[in-house]
């Protein structure tokens, strides 16, 4: 009975030889491809390179803070923060009072925390 031979690790892609003189010339390497620009797909989905933020409604999620295009970042993330401080607080009280009623706590903690995420991921555009 013959045995199969097998590798570790798969041979190299062909084009690694276009690579070969890489060291001693850096430009001899071809050039990157251009970068994706729109909609492309990927394992059966489709993704888009544009800068699309859904809406916390879209998601199903109630907004805690003003609707409009002129919000006031810094305010609303310290409102939501300072509201975050006070459910924590009172959600350990009522752990020690009444341990049965913690979900609606809890609920309330992470409708908070997918406000702050969508408000700071709104910022992200203006990192640019």
């Amino acid at each position: 009975m013959a045995m199969a031979t097998s590798s570790a690790y798969p041979p190299p892609p062909p084009f690694y030889r276009l690579y070969k003189d890489f060291e001693q010339d850096p430009s001899s390497a071809p050039e990157p491809p251009p970068p994706i620009e729109g909609s492309y797909q990927l394992f059966g989905a489709t993704y888009t390179t544009d800068v699309v933020l859904p809406s916390l409604e879209d998601q199903g999620v109630r907004q805690l803070y003003p609707k409009g295009p002129d919000i006031d970042f810094k305010k609303e993330l310290r409102t939501l923060n300072r509201e975050l401080q006070l459910h924590i607080l009172e959600l350990a009280d009522i752990l020690v009072e009444r341990p049965s009623q913690y979900a609606r706590r809890v609920e309330d903690i992470s409708l908070i925390f997918k406000n702050l995420h969508h408000l700071l991921n709104s910022l992200r555009p203006h990192q640019v």
